[in-house]
């Protein structure tokens, strides 16, 4: 598969560079090559195919919602340890209306939402584009085909296309609330940013600064103040009933998700989320350095004619920058190659040929005597386009923190739907478990095994009064004695690859070891049964062909 990417981006680049004035022509070519574009995304993104175990957190929510149990984690426990209610009520539908699996319809959304994201960014940039050019010139609709090729070679944005979790929808919905700004839409942004907030915590940066947009055009005269009036009454109509709802559903403002990691000093979680920022920086360099060229050329060129479109690339960047400082006071995530700023590659691609194309919009309708040197010919556009594109696909393959990360990730997470498995067909339903990484493991084992997140992320009590030791919350105390689960399972990275007789500390006295090879193959698990069910346990789970109860030497 990685010689297939490579081979779709080689082909395209040459393609786009050698045949960019036809595109700016013809709008048959343009369509081919855009259809191109997105099978270049799609095969970037097959690249990956890994769903994260966020994802299977998130599943397991929208399983019981479509079974009628509600978005609880466990049937009869409130709590909310997601962040994404909207993407829970989208990929909840299909089950719910046809029996179609969550896992599959998720998967497919998600691939069909980046798909979405790589065309939105080609109409975004003709939309912010046109707004400077001059009345009677000719519109450049070529440059959307630079800004789509840039977004699909964006790592972040191909990774998280078939994760399974809500990125995707969530770049969609930042483009689109773009979108719906540079058409003088405040109503629809209004309900599009709601969306996004309803999608991920991170919406309220963009909501926050469209608001404040839309509130400094009207005070510029470029908008009535019914634009920014009309823009909150479009997010309230959505975010207040919801809002509401969850505060009496869940007992809390916060979402678990979110409170968990929260704790801790404020100064710990801005070292790791500038470390975080820092490393993300390092390998996305080629857009940064985009962005960087872009508004410092901005600047330069103040004034002229196409103030409204200059605004929408600095809302763009401006959204950006947001983001990326909201990363840093959370603390960043561990998820795979830097989820909370995988928007931003797209962002700044589309700000970046924005303002190419705003900056040059005069010079081609009426060509100058003097022409300025910082265009360098019409080939400037497909070759940059083509070449970040390259580097950013290279970054796909070779950084240790994407395609390594994803592929070791997958193993896990095969590894630990088969631990949920083999658990679910053997322990008695109402069993509890207690698990370090609950998502592959507790949406395999189904609903009728209760879980308890030993990390928080899905249980109040830990979350918001747990301790936080080495960047995680824990309260083994609350586990042991007041959940006390029927099993623990301290793995959190599927089989070891030798039997494992130690315990751990928290678990000791009350518990007991018992280790199982899986047939066949030099794969061990172990797992903690409480000592006064320890026997029935291990007869339980020794009645599977698959796993093989090996006592510990004495």
């Amino acid at each position: 598969m990685v010689y297939a990417v490579v081979g779709a981006w080689l082909l395209l680049a040459v393609l786009v560079v050698t045949t960019w004035g036809r595109i700016a022509t013809d709008r048959r070519w343009r369509t081919i090559v855009l259809v191109l574009v997105l099978a270049f995304s799609l095969a970037h993104q097959l690249l990956f195919a890994t769903i994260t175990e966020d994802a299977y957190i998130a599943f397991r929510y929208a399983g019981n919602i479509a079974d009628g149990n509600g978005p609880v984690f466990n049937a009869g426990e409130r709590v909310e340890g997601y962040a994404n209610f909207l993407w829970l009520v989208l990929i909840s539908l299909p089950k719910a209306a046809f029996g179609v699996g969550v896992e599959g319809a998720a998967v497919a959304l998600g691939v069909v939402a980046a798909l979405g994201s790589v065309l939105l960014t080609y109409f975004l940039v003709n939309r912010i584009a046109g707004l400077a050019l001059p009345e009677g010139a000719e519109p450049r609709p070529a440059l959307g085909i630079a800004a789509a090729m840039l977004t699909a070679g964006a790592s972040g944005l191909a990774v998280y296309g078939p994760s399974g979790g809500e990125m995707p929808l969530f770049v969609l919905l930042l483009l689109s609330l773009c979108y719906a700004l540079a058409a003088r839409r405040p109503v629809v942004a209004g309900v599009l940013v709601a969306f996004a907030v309803m999608t991920r915590p991170d919406g309220l940066v963009a909501a926050l600064l469209a608001g404040l947009w839309l509130v400094f055009a009207a005070a510029r005269g470029r908008h009535s103040w019914w634009a920014p009036a009309g823009y909150a009454l479009g997010a309230l109509v959505f975010l207040a009933p919801w809002t509401a709802w969850r505060v009496t559903y869940y007992h809390h403002l916060l979402p678990t998700a979110v409170d968990a990691r929260l704790s801790g000093t404020f100064g710990t979680r801005v070292a790791e989320g500038w470390h975080y920022l820092s490393d993300f920086s390092l390998v996305h360099q080629g857009f940064l350095l985009l962005a960087l060229v872009a508004a410092v050329a901005l600047l330069l060129r103040r004034g002229g004619p196409d103030r409204e479109a200059r605004s929408v690339i600095w809302l763009l960047f401006a959204v950006a920058a947001g983001l990326a400082v909201f990363a840093v006071l959370l603390g960043g995530d561990g998820s795979l190659s830097w989820r909370q700023l995988a928007p931003l590659p797209p962002l700044l691609a589309v700000a970046s040929v924005s303002a190419y194309g705003v900056l040059t919009a005069v010079a081609t309708a009426k060509p100058s005597p003097r022409p300025r040197a910082w265009p360098a010919g019409t080939r400037l556009v497909p070759v940059a386009a083509a070449g970040l594109a390259g580097i950013a696909v290279l970054v796909s393959m070779f950084s240790p923190e994407v395609l390594d990360r994803v592929r070791e990730w997958q193993t896990r997470s095969a590894q630990l739907a088969e631990i949920g498995d083999w658990l679910a067909d053997y322990l008695p339903p109402g069993s509890v478990i207690s698990a370090s990484s609950p998502g592959a493991l507790s949406y395999r084992m189904g609903a009728q095994l209760l879980v308890v997140d030993v990390l928080g992320q899905t249980d109040d009590h830990i979350a918001r009064e747990g301790r936080r030791e080495r960047g995680v919350v824990t309260d083994y105390d609350y586990v042991v004695n007041l959940r006390r689960p029927t099993v623990a399972v301290p793995t959190g990275t599927g089989y070891t690859d030798g039997q494992r007789c130690g315990i751990d500390p928290v678990y000791a006295g009350k518990y007991q070891v018992a280790t199982f090879q899986r047939e066949g193959t030099s794969s061990w698990v172990a797992v903690y049964p409480r000592t006064e069910q320890a026997q029935t346990v291990v007869d339980d789970l020794d009645r599977s062909p698959e796993f093989r109860h090996v006592p510990c030497p004495s």
